[in-house]
């Protein structure tokens, strides 16, 4: 489908780590009636003013990056804040959109709806077909009626709505908030912190053997629009590497990147969650599309770019804290 440079476009979260790729993506290519709202202009948990909002500006166009997101400890222990807001923002969306006449929608969801020990590399056949990862699965869950509702949509109204299946992604804008951030950031910034007091050793949870795949949310923001503008609908695409690297490996090159030269050390107490997570990416090559930034590359550039040797550690700090 052809998207006018005038098109008028909805980046739902556009202040969020996907959401600001997708913004810069698409003013790259010279959109720019881009409606994008705050979550103090607009919250998404409340219905009536998501429909109000959607029927008044009647975006052609809708990326749903907006959503509540976290690591390992926050979707563990704040389960219900997680399925319970995550599910109101995508169904006030996906059924506003609706009701507005939404010309084209895409769901941002989570390599996590998938089982937990289903075969690897991941074919998005294997959805609903096992048990999701304990630690996630309220957020799967709601990841999961997302990718439902689109389906449900299109073949009862004939909507255009996809879904996408990011795997783990990382760049700028991430959360650095060692409380509730993912695996690669929460190392970055504790490899950086090791490195400045001067630690002889550096903390990662779990064994360090479980297996992940990491993208950079630029290569994401390119592939959603790289399907955006296709004939046809897709209700559900994998977005990833297709490699993956044991969170040993990820540690070494982020201490490498770093310059941290102490010793690495595991903490067992901490859960590994699933033992591995690589998506099949075969249908998104087959589309034309595939990842650009290697693991390396990208871990340069966002640590150049997050992280100054210049800023003061109290602006740091506050950085930090802001998550994303």
């Amino acid at each position: 489908m052809h998207i006018a440079k005038t098109s008028k476009i909805y980046v739902a979260g556009h202040h969020g780590m996907v959401g600001s790729a997708l913004v810069r993506r698409l003013r790259a290519d010279g959109y720019e009636n881009l409606l994008l709202r705050t979550h103090a202009e607009l919250d998404l948990q409340d219905q009536r003013a998501t429909f109000t909002f959607l029927a008044r500006e009647k975006p052609e166009f809708i990326f749903i990056a907006a959503a509540r997101v976290g690591g390992i400890l926050a979707n563990d222990t704040r389960r219900a804040e997680f399925i319970y807001q995550n599910l109101m923002m995508e169904a006030n969306l996906i059924h506003g959109a609706w009701l507005a006449g939404v010309k084209r929608l895409l769901f941002l969801g989570s390599s996590c709806i998938y089982p937990r020990d289903c075969p690897q590399p991941i074919k998005e056949e294997y959805f609903l077909t096992g048990l999701l990862e304990a630690t996630n699965e309220p957020y799967a869950v709601a990841k999961i009626a997302g990718v439902e509702m689109c389906e449900a949509y299109n073949r009862q109204y004939g909507t255009g709505y996809g879904a996408v299946m990011p795997t783990n992604l990382y760049g700028p804008n991430d959360n650095y908030d060692l409380a509730n951030s993912h695996v690669l950031p929460a190392l970055l910034r504790k490899a950086h912190e090791a490195r400045l007091r001067g630690d002889d050793t550096l903390s990662v949870w779990g064994s360090g053997r479980p297996k992940r795949e990491f993208l950079h949310v630029d290569d994401l923001a390119d592939a959603c629009v790289f399907l955006m503008q296709r004939e046809g609908v897709e209700p559900l695409l994998n977005v990833g590497t297709g490699v993956d690297v044991t969170i040993r490996e990820l540690a070494e090159i982020i201490m490498d990147v770093v310059g941290f030269e102490g010793e690495m050390v595991f903490d067992a107490a901490k859960p590994d969650g699933t033992p591995r997570k690589l998506l099949d990416v075969s249908r998104m090559a087959a589309l034309g599309w595939r990842a650009k930034i290697g693991l390396r590359e990208g871990i340069e550039q966002t640590y150049l770019r997050s992280f100054s040797e210049a800023r003061r550690p109290r602006e740091e700090a506050a950085a930090f804290g802001a998550g994303a």
